[in-house]
C-alpha cells in the first residue's frame, strides 16, 4: 500500500471565535445567503486550497495559530466573485477552473491548474491508475486536490453533486483499492475512491492547483 499526503493537514483547522469549537476546512454553510449556502461547495473548496497553499508555501514560516471562521468567510466571499455557481452549481472541472483561473490572475498568484475528468460515458473515462497518479502527484507536491462527485454510486459517505478536498490517498500499486481522506462538512472523512470510480453513474473530476 502506497500513501501520499499533504504535509500539514493541521493548517486546515478553523476555530469558531464565538463557540471556540474547532473544525476542518472552509464550510459552505458559512456563506451569508441561502443560495450561497446551497451551492457554495465549489468556491469553499477553492478558498480552502488557496489558503492552504499560501500558509504552507516554502518560506512562509511555522504557524502556531489556527484560522478563524471570520477570516475564512472573508476569503470565501472574495473567491465567490470569481468562482460563482451557475443555476446547476459548478458541475464540471471546466467551470471551476475558469473561475479559479480568473481569481488567480486577478490576485497575481503563482499558480497553475490541471484537471482530470471522469466522464458519464464509461467508454470515455480515463483508466483508474491514471486518476490515482494524478492525485498522488499533486499530494506529493503538498497540494490538496479538489474532487467533484456528481453521483456517489456505492460510496455512501459522499454527497452527490458536491465538491470536496482530498488531502491524502492510500492505494495498491495495481489500483485494486484506493482510500482517500477528504475534508467535508467540517471533518476529515475516509472514502473508498475505488468503489466510487467503479460505481459512479455520472462521474466527476479532479483539479490540482500547482505552485509555479
Amino acid at each position: 500500500m502506497t500513501t501520499k499526503s499533504i504535509l500539514r493537514p493541521d493548517l486546515f483547522r478553523v476555530v469558531d471565535e464565538e463557540t471556540e469549537s474547532v473544525c476542518y476546512g472552509f464550510n459552505q454553510i458559512w456563506y451569508k445567503t441561502r443560495w450561497q449556502r446551497l451551492s457554495g461547495c465549489g468556491p469553499s473548496v477553492v478558498s480552502g486550497i488557496i489558503c492552504y497553499l499560501n500558509r504552507a508555501r516554502p518560506g512562509a514560516g511555522p504557524y502556531g495559530f489556527m484560522l478563524t471562521k471570520r477570516e475564512c468567510r472573508i476569503l470565501m466571499e472574495e473567491v465567490w466573485k470569481y468562482v460563482t455557481p451557475t443555476l446547476r452549481g459548478i458541475p464540471s472541472t471546466e467551470i471551476l477552473c475558469k473561475g479559479a483561473w480568473a481569481y488567480i490572475k486577478a490576485k497575481g498568484l503563482d499558480l497553475s491548474l490541471d484537471s482530470v475528468d471522469v466522464a458519464e460515458d464509461r467508454s470515455k473515462r480515463p483508466g483508474f491508475p491514471g486518476v490515482l497518479a494524478f492525485i498522488g502527484e499533486a499530494l506529493s507536491r503538498d497540494t490538496p486536490v479538489a474532487f467533484l462527485n456528481l453521483s456517489n454510486g456505492g460510496e455512501k459517505r459522499l454527497d452527490p453533486w458536491h465538491w470536496v478536498t482530498i488531502i491524502s490517498l492510500s492505494f495498491e500499486e495495481d489500483a485494486s483499492s484506493a482510500v482517500a481522506e477528504i475534508i467535508d462538512d467540517g471533518r476529515i472523512k475516509k472514502i473508498d475512491l475505488a468503489l466510487w470510480f467503479q460505481t459512479t453513474t455520472l462521474g466527476g473530476g479532479f483539479v490540482s492547483f500547482n505552485r509555479l
